[in-house]
């Protein structure tokens, strides 16, 4: 068993199966080729354990062919991806004092009361 993720035209994921294992065939053609041509969508494997394309895909998320994983939405207009394809905030979340939520008007972490 593997999970693979439906694209729409911009990467961006709309669906995301389980479906045979990624090296089973399927009328001769590899599951990313035959679920994508069934559905009329691009298909690509996802992986469950985190093992391949960066994480789970969830809907929402965007496939980055140059870095072969899926991106999350931009949390924040500040935040900047980074070379992995994570967001990163403009300040580093605060090493103590509790926990902390981004403020995107004050460009900072405040404290949760």
């Amino acid at each position: 068993m593997a999970h693979y993720a439906f694209l729409d035209d911009n990467n961006i994921v709309t669906e995301v199966i389980v479906g045979v294992d990624e090296t089973e065939l399927i009328e001769g053609v590899d599951p990313e080729t035959w679920y994508g041509r069934f559905r009329g969508q691009r298909c690509i494997r996802t992986s469950y354990n985190h093992k391949i394309r960066g994480h789970y895909a969830g809907l929402g998320d965007r496939y980055d062919d140059v870095l072969d994983i899926f991106v999350s939405p931009q949390p924040f207009p500040s935040y900047t991806m980074n070379a992995a394809g994570h967001w990163d905030p403009p300040v580093p979340y605060p090493a103590s004092g509790g926990p902390h939520v981004w403020d995107e008007t004050s460009q900072n972490w405040m404290p949760v009361d």
